[in-house]
C-alpha cells in the first residue's frame, strides 16, 4: 500500500478544498446575494448552458431563479461550510465529486422519485441523492500528422509506460481531470491508481485546462491530450482553430479512459423553497430541459432516456464506458494521491 498523507491531519474538507475549480467559470466568484423571492442556484455548470435552462424555466413557470456562479470545488466546499445556513436551493456541478462532498456532509434532501425515475440508473447515485443533469465523456485527442491511430495506446493506463514520456498531456489541476482520476481509482483501486500518477508527473505535460491541452495538440506540442469530448465538438462547430489538425480517439471496453462524468443536480436539505427547487430539477431531468441540453450549444450529452445527443455526437449508449456509482467518486482521496504524485 502506497504511504498516503495522513488523513487525521487534515479535515476533508480542507483537503477537498486544494481541488482547483473546473472550467465553467472558473474566473469567477459567487455573484452577489440573491433577492429572497427568488430561487438560489449555485451553479458551478456552464454559465450559457444554465442560464439558457434557468430563462427557459422561469418563462414556464413563473418562478424566478438567482445564480450564483463558481466552480465545482469552490461551491461545494462553500456549501459545506455555510451548512444549514446555507442560502442555496439547488446545487449544480459539472463533475460527480462535487456533488459527493455535498452528499457525504449530510446536506441534500431526498430527491423526488419521479425525477429520479427520468434518468437512467448509470447516470444518477445509488443513494439517490440527487440526480444527474447532463454527461460528458473523456477521449484522447490526437496529433494525426505526429501519431496514426494504430500507435495509440489501448489503455488509458497505458500512459504511465516510460515510452510515453514528452508525448501526452492534460491539465492535472482541473476538476474535469480528477474526476477521471476518480473513477480510475474507483476502477483500479488505490496502488494501481497511484503508480498511474506516479507515471503521469514523469511522462505527462501538464496544461492549465482541457482547451490548453487541446491547443497544444493541435500545435504539435504533444501528439495526444486527455480532455473531454466537447471541448473538441465545440470547436470543431466554430471555426475549429484550436482542433482542425486534430482527431478524437475513443477508448472504450469500459477502460477508465472510458470513463462518462455526470453532472449532477441536488436540492439542498436546508432550502425553504425545496417543492420549487425538487420542481426545477424535475423540469431538468425531464424532456425540456434536456432538450435544451440535447439541441444547444454545450455538445454535452443529455441523460435522460429518449432525448437524443446533438449531432454529430455518437450516442452516448455506444461508448462502452465503465460502470461507476458517481456517489462513489472520492475527490479528497484524489487530491491525496496526486499531492503525493507531485501533481498538486
Amino acid at each position: 500500500m502506497r504511504n498516503r498523507l495522513i488523513r487525521a491531519a487534515v479535515a476533508p474538507v480542507a483537503m477537498a478544498s486544494l481541488l482547483l475549480t473546473g472550467c465553467a467559470a472558473a474566473d469567477e466568484g459567487p455573484a452577489a446575494d440573491a433577492t429572497t423571492d427568488a430561487l438560489v442556484i449555485y451553479n458551478a455548470q456552464h454559465e450559457q448552458l444554465t442560464e439558457e435552462w434557468t430563462a427557459a424555466f422561469t418563462e414556464e413557470t413563473g418562478i424566478e431563479v438567482s445564480l450564483r456562479n463558481g466552480g465545482d470545488s469552490e461551491l461545494s466546499n462553500q456549501i459545506v461550510t455555510e451548512g444549514a445556513a446555507s442560502p442555496a436551493d439547488v446545487f449544480l456541478t459539472e463533475n460527480s465529486p462535487a456533488m459527493s462532498l455535498v452528499e457525504d456532509a449530510g446536506l441534500f434532501a431526498p430527491m423526488d422519485p419521479s425525477t429520479l425515475e427520468l434518468v437512467p440508473e448509470q447516470y444518477r447515485p445509488s443513494s439517490g441523492a440527487w440526480t444527474g443533469i447532463a454527461a460528458r465523456s473523456t477521449v484522447l485527442v490526437y496529433n494525426p500528422s505526429m501519431i496514426t491511430e494504430a500507435e495509440l495506446p489501448a489503455s488509458l493506463m497505458d500512459l504511465q509506460d516510460p515510452k510515453w514520456k514528452g508525448l501526452w498531456g492534460a491539465a492535472p489541476s482541473g476538476a474535469d481531470f480528477q474526476a477521471i482520476v476518480s473513477a480510475m481509482l474507483a476502477i483500479e483501486g488505490d496502488d494501481a491508481t497511484g503508480a498511474w500518477l506516479d507515471g503521469m508527473h514523469e511522462n505527462a505535460t501538464v496544461y492549465n485546462n482541457n482547451i490548453a491541452t487541446m491547443k497544444a495538440v493541435n500545435a504539435g506540442e504533444v501528439p495526444v491530450g486527455v480532455i473531454y469530448h466537447y471541448y473538441w465538438y465545440r470547436d470543431q462547430d466554430g471555426t475549429a482553430e484550436n482542433s482542425g489538425n486534430t482527431k478524437l480517439h475513443y477508448f472504450g471496453n469500459q477502460d477508465p479512459g472510458a470513463f462518462v462524468s455526470v453532472s449532477g443536480g441536488g436540492v439542498l436539505k436546508s432550502s425553504t423553497r425545496i417543492d420549487e427547487a425538487q420542481q426545477f430539477l424535475a423540469w431538468l431531468a425531464g424532456t425540456a430541459g434536456q432538450t435544451i441540453l440535447g439541441e444547444g450549444y454545450s455538445f454535452e450529452y443529455p441523460v435522460s432516456t429518449g432525448i437524443p445527443a446533438r449531432d454529430p455526437l455518437p450516442a452516448l449508449d455506444t461508448l462502452d464506458a465503465p460502470v461507476v456509482d458517481p456517489s462513489t467518486l472520492n475527490g479528497p482521496d484524489v487530491v491525496e494521491l496526486m499531492t503525493e504524485a507531485g501533481l498538486l
